[in-house]
């Protein structure tokens, strides 16, 4: 005669059994995780670390990303160039005899320093401390025939015969500067459309 078990199956794990790990719990439910045999579901990507990646550009743009990158408010851009026209204003006396010639070459690098400097919010600033920092440098290489006077003088004769140099570096200045607030507001245009998707 057949005896029948009156026991319930059990569903737990027996004893002495350790428990199972959460994935593989949920790989025999069938809620989640990938069986053995099966390919991970397609509308799931596995999530990579995006990094932006640079891409090699010529040498003169490479170099220019090696150099310093100071962020200067519109009184740092000014008291910067003003003391270093009157830096290169004492050698140039020293050195070339007061050649007016090579202080407005040297203005030029000046000015364009200046001009990429200077910090987003004071740009408009660059253009206005340039021909102030041109005008203070010409102190030591003016032409002075004694007294505050003659110095004077020799400055407002420096500044009529070398306004070429002085227009072209505030022309330079006035440039960068604003090809710099026109990319920075196509920077915002294109945030902002960004967040509006």
């Amino acid at each position: 005669m057949e005896q029948h078990r009156t026991r319930p199956p059990q569903h737990g794990p027996r004893r002495g059994t350790p428990p199972l790990p959460p994935q593989a719990t949920r790989g025999e439910s069938g809620s989640g995780g990938a069986r053995p045999g099966q390919r991970r579901p397609a509308n799931r990507p596995a999530a990579r670390p995006t990094t932006p990646v640079r891409r090699p550009g010529s040498p003169l743009v490479e170099a220019v990303r090696r150099m310093p990158n100071p962020r200067l408010t519109g009184l740092g851009g000014g008291l910067f160039c003003g003391a270093v026209m009157f830096v290169l204003g004492g050698l140039d006396a020293l050195l070339f005899g007061s050649s007016l010639t090579v202080y407005g070459v040297l203005f030029l690098p000046v000015c364009v320093l200046t001009a990429c400097w200077v910090r987003r919010g004071d740009l408009v600033t660059a253009p206005v401390v340039v021909p102030i920092a041109f005008a203070f440098g010409l102190l030591p290489v003016a032409d002075s025939n004694g007294g505050i006077l003659g110095r004077l003088m020799g400055l407002v004769t420096a500044l009529a015969t070398q306004a070429g140099w002085l227009y072209g570096g505030t022309l330079v200045a006035g440039l960068i500067a604003s090809a710099r607030k026109i990319h920075l507001m196509r920077q915002r245009t294109a945030t902002a459309r960004a967040a509006r998707r």
